[in-house]
């Protein structure tokens, strides 16, 4: 029988380990996040930031506020910015091992479940930009977390951190509403339903509704115009096949291949278990609503962390009733799926080379590490076709951009060229409006010669955007125009052209 003494030793011993992982994770990311540039999603929050509002089109407040945290103690750096991200996924993974030990897991369930979480596609791209999924990820991991103390000590003073978390993640993310659904399912279909009778429990949902409360009246005050943006959104994404392949995701991005039937058994221990009953429905919930309602493959990511915990307790459990020779293949063939798919996906997510055949590789298998190309290039063209301009249009200059990547990057690197602030009908630039005093010339981006000419007098086509890379990529081959003002009155313009993306 373990001495408390030893009880003790052994705790940190495992706290080592955790911790230990993660720091060698977030080595990797601080090494390698200052290669490329920013995404294009990346420049939304950076302009976002620079304009702090209780609520945006595209997503809650608190990506941004944290964004401009870091502007002011990094300026604009990437390996300073992504840093939050990389301290998100880092506590993931240790959290992700402290749920094994709180389901009676010893250390080889511990840091299985932890590597587990390290090597997976979804988690490993989130300590690679700055991303609102970042922080939804670790909410619904602490959230887990805290669900598993509740029930485990069944002190309901527990739901106010979970109130906390969950009031954090309504502020990140919205679709964290699967989440709490599958929260509120797993209570009435498990014993925890008895907590719908504690003032604790009522006391967490008061909790994060006072937390959530700016942002609510944010969206009341602007017509709910975020839940137009997710319609709008989700229909694009479905008219564009992105939701196509939800289950095959769930195995490729959500969680490492080799530890699917970590997660698989996870899920089904935690619904055959009474105590624990509640956490398998707040998996099998939200899968359902994100498999019907035909959501991205990696909505549901954040979810997997839970069940590769109890799944890593179950398998030491019975991997200990084997012999010592089986015990070492099995283990064997664990630990190498997992480090041969984390390997993989290490090397399609993260930059790890600046240049030779593994970057090439990760180019050609990962759309978002194309997004960080060529952002420099474009602001410089637009830059190099302001000053070409006559001197009087010059005077009255304005860059229009048709998408936030574009409108972002104009805003945080054109101050280095003496650009003024672009002009963008997209998400929250759209709030923001156009200048008082309207310009006369626009540098139009991002639009066919069309749309241009529909939108824009006497447009001219002077220049297309590229990289030095020749990397295929959204903005690759985009039409540079220079024209006149817009053919309808500005304020007309602005009510019409209005967009989401």
């Amino acid at each position: 029988m373990r001495t408390s003494n030893g009880s003790r030793t052994a705790a940190q011993w495992d706290n080592l380990a955790l911790l230990g992982i993660a720091l060698v994770v977030a080595l990797v990311h601080l090494l390698t996040n200052g290669r490329y540039g920013f995404h294009r999603d990346e420049f939304q929050f950076l302009s976002d930031a620079r304009h702090l509002d209780w609520g945006f089109v595209a997503y809650p407040p608190f990506t941004p506020f944290v964004e401009r945290v870091g502007l002011q103690l990094f300026g604009v750096s990437m390996v300073g910015l992504r840093l939050f991200s990389v301290v998100a996924q880092a506590l993931a993974i240790v959290v992700t091992g402290l749920m094994a030990r709180e389901l009676s897991g010893g250390r080889l369930a511990q840091v299985t479940a932890a590597l587990a979480v390290a090597t997976s596609g979804l988690p490993v791209f989130e300590g690679t930009e700055f991303q609102y999924s970042s922080f939804d990820y670790l909410w619904w991991v602490l959230i887990a977390y805290f669900v598993i103390r509740l029930l485990k000590t069944e002190n309901p003073r527990w739901w106010l951190a979970i109130g906390v978390f969950v009031g954090l993640g309504l502020m990140t993310k919205y679709s964290i509403l699967f989440f709490i659904a599958g929260i509120v399912s797993g209570m009435l279909l498990s014993s925890a339903r008895r907590y719908f009778a504690s003032g604790w429990f009522w006391g967490g949902v008061a909790v994060a509704l006072l937390i959530f409360a700016p942002n609510f009246i944010w969206q009341v005050r602007h017509g709910f115009i975020s839940l137009h943006f997710l319609q709008h959104i989700h229909v694009r994404d479905v008219r564009q096949g992105r939701a196509n392949g939800f289950v095959r995701d769930q195995f490729k991005i959500c969680a490492n291949l080799a530890a699917a039937p970590l997660w698989i058994a996870g899920a089904i221990c935690f619904l055959r278990d009474k105590r624990y009953r509640m956490l398998g429905w707040m998996y099998v919930v939200p899968f359902a609503l994100f498999l019907f309602g035909k959501g991205r493959g990696y909505y549901l990511a954040a979810a997997y962390p839970m069940l590769l915990a109890m799944g890593a307790v179950a398998g030491e459990r019975w991997v200990a009733s084997l012999g010592l020779a089986w015990r070492r293949v099995v283990l064997g063939m664990v630990f190498a799926g997992m480090a041969a798919y984390g390997i993989f996906v290490y090397a399609i997510i993260v930059p790890l080379a600046s240049d030779g055949l593994l970057k090439q590789f990760a180019l050609k298998n990962n759309g978002d590490l194309r997004e960080e190309t060529g952002w420099k290039e474009m602001v410089a063209l637009v830059a190099g076709i302001r000053d070409s301009l006559p001197a009087e249009q010059r005077s009255s200059v304005g860059v229009f951009t048709a998408n936030y990547g574009e409108q972002g990057a104009v805003e945080i690197l054109g101050p280095a060229y003496g650009l003024p602030m672009p002009i963008s009908r997209t998400n929250s630039a759209w709030l923001r409006g156009y200048p008082a005093v309207p310009p006369t010339t626009l540098i139009v981006l991002g639009l066919s010669k069309s749309t241009a000419d529909k939108a824009f007098t006497d447009c001219r086509l002077v220049g297309r955007v590229d990289n030095p890379e020749g990397v295929d990529n959204e903005e690759r081959g985009g039409s540079v125009f220079v024209c006149g003002p817009p053919r309808l009155p500005w304020a007309k313009f602005w009510k019409e052209y209005q967009a989401y993306g």
